[in-house]
């Protein structure tokens, strides 16, 4: 056999087996991507279409319109029963007439597992579409695409390539037969850029310059190659995107094949397990906690779970996994610390205030019902009235301080900051004090460094700061000194220290004392008249300069509240 003939026949051969080749697999690869990013894509429009539902229940089928022509899906909204609410496809007698979508393999998934898809011939429309069902409060979202739509795409590159093979095995046809000592080379070079973008290497090019089918078949080569690169590269930058989204979630995200390794793990994850090991890595590295192990083993024989809490390290988490179709399992881990944290409070502050109110309205009806006696001595209805008063004043206070912690803790207060000076306010506050002082053998003591007399605060929050803390200090000193210290911190901002020499304060009870409620002593301290808010108030406005507050006592010895201000910025 002479060279023509065997370069003819072998040049047949090579270019249709690659070419074969390189259509069937970026055929295969290109259809299994585009029906996973579909299926990607129309679980997060049910998700979303969802949320819009949920906040607009009114009119289903209106929705389903609106949400059809904007995505340019169709759009189903099916009740808890299967009886279809709304379609965009049909209205009308039209809608009406849909048969129950309760049956449907998508809508039983995901009634079973909150999300479930399928790819079948509709029963309505005719047409092989691709539905994505997602379980809503109100029924189920299902969003479906003609798969025609990425079938045509995938038909088009595998006929782009098929053109490719024909001229390219028209020029070896030629060119063997005519020139096939000039084109052994090229096509030699041909062969093997070919193979090379077979094997994935998308980069590589013919560097020949012949004429006639040679250089066409090395021109469809090159276009061939550049269309695969750019549809790898727009995948590969989905792949990126959704990598940064997952990155970015506060969710611990956690992927593991059907070997038992973890392949993906976001960030959020790794400060949850403080796993610092290189992926992949054995799935028994992770934590050893039960509840994570048997997530992982239940969503790997295709047993997802869902609202599972355990606790890892200090921190509440809430796990949720699910299988992989191709073997192993992916794990959500949502960490509930402060969710748990913020509900704890919540409650506590119910208790608290009810607690609180409790006491004045009690003493306030039993009296005010005395007072309705007409044969009440004078005297008695005057001491009963003032302790209807008394009480009275006590719930404004504590109903006061109440709207004032609202208030420091929403965003709606900011300090208006301005120079006040320190020695000037502490000797208004004290004035009014220094009589029942002196009867009490308390000495009022300002000390203020003369570098730190001015402060750079909102005035009425300073002033209510100092008033509190004194007025907790004068309220737990029996006898002894009472002392305002301002002096300038190594950060160039003030300090401003409220001494007493009371009773002081346990050491178990300081972590708490600028909770809402939190009483060392409660008996004492409504006697007293104190709401429970004072310090928490104290807290919030500090905190709201940029600044610090703590304590530190002694029992018998006295008390000493420390609050810190930042110097002041332009």
């Amino acid at each position: 056999m002479n060279l023509s003939q065997r370069l003819l026949g072998g040049s047949l051969a090579l270019v249709a087996v690659l070419v074969t080749a390189i259509v069937i697999i970026a055929g295969r690869r290109l259809d299994d991507r585009l029906a996973r990013e579909t299926e990607d894509s129309l679980g997060r429009e049910a998700r979303l279409i969802g949320i819009s539902w949920q906040q607009h229940p009114g009119n289903p089928d209106s929705l389903a319109n609106a949400a059809g022509t904007a995505l340019q899906r169709r759009v189903t909204l099916i009740d808890t029963s299967g009886v279809v609410l709304g379609d965009s496809e049909f209205d009308g007698e039209g809608l009406r007439r849909l048969e129950n979508h309760g049956s449907r393999p998508e809508v039983i998934q995901a009634r079973a597992t909150g999300f479930g898809t399928s790819v079948r011939a509709s029963a309505s429309a005719g047409d092989e579409e691709m539905y994505v069902a997602s379980r809503h409060p109100f029924g189920f979202v299902r969003v479906s695409l003609r798969t025609s739509r990425f079938r045509e795409i995938v038909g088009g590159a595998q006929r782009d390539v098929v053109i490719a093979s024909l001229i390219a095995l028209i020029g070896a046809i030629i060119l063997a037969t005519l020139f096939s000592r000039r084109v052994s080379r090229p096509i030699v070079e041909l062969r093997d850029v070919t193979r090379a973008i077979a094997a994935g290497d998308l980069t590589r090019r013919a560097s020949l310059n012949a004429p006639g089918e040679v250089g066409d078949l090395a021109a469809a080569v090159h276009r061939m190659a550049d269309e695969l690169g750019n549809r790898l590269t727009s995948m590969a930058a989905e792949d990126a995107l959704l990598l940064a989204i997952i990155e970015a979630l506060d969710e611990g995200i956690i992927a593991v094949d059907g070997s038992g390794n973890v392949v993906r793990m976001n960030d959020a994850a790794r400060r949850l397990f403080g796993s610092r090991e290189s992926l992949p890595f054995p799935v028994n590295r992770l934590p050893l906690d039960p509840a994570i192990r048997n997530a992982v083993r239940l969503a790997a024989t295709g047993q997802p779970t869902s609202g599972l809490e355990t606790v890892i390290g200090e921190r509440i988490v809430a796990l949720t996994s699910r299988p992989l179709a191709s073997g192993g399992a992916v794990v959500a881990v949502l960490d509930l610390t402060e969710r748990r944290r913020l509900e704890t409070v919540r409650r506590d502050f119910v208790a608290n205030v009810s607690h609180e109110l409790k006491t004045p309205l009690t003493v306030i009806g039993g009296f005010a019902e005395t007072l309705g006696d007409p044969h009440l001595a004078p005297a008695d209805r005057a001491r009963f009235v003032d302790l209807v008063i008394g009480n009275t004043t006590r719930m404004q206070r504590i109903v006061d301080d109440l709207l004032d912690l609202s208030r420091y803790e929403s965003s709606a207060w900011t300090p208006h900051a301005v120079d006040v000076d320190v020695a000037t306010m502490i000797d208004d506050l004290f004035e009014p004090l220094r009589e029942s002082a002196a009867r009490r053998n308390i000495s009022l003591i300002a000390d203020v460094d003369p570098e730190a007399h001015i402060v750079h605060v909102d005035q009425t929050a300073l002033r209510q700061i100092l008033a509190n803390l004194i007025d907790n200090a004068t309220r737990y000193t029996s006898a002894g000194r009472i002392s305002v210290q301002a002096s300038r911190s190594t950060d160039g901002g003030v300090t401003i220290a409220v001494r007493d020499t009371g009773v002081g304060i346990a050491s178990e009870h300081l972590p708490r004392i600028f909770e809402r409620f939190y009483r060392v002593d409660p008996g004492r301290s409504r006697s007293d008249g104190g709401t429970g808010l004072g310090l928490a108030i104290v807290r919030h406005l500090v905190e709201a300069h940029g600044g610090r507050v703590s304590a530190e006592s002694q029992v018998g010895a006295g008390t000493t509240v420390f609050v810190g201000f930042p110097a002041a910025t332009s």
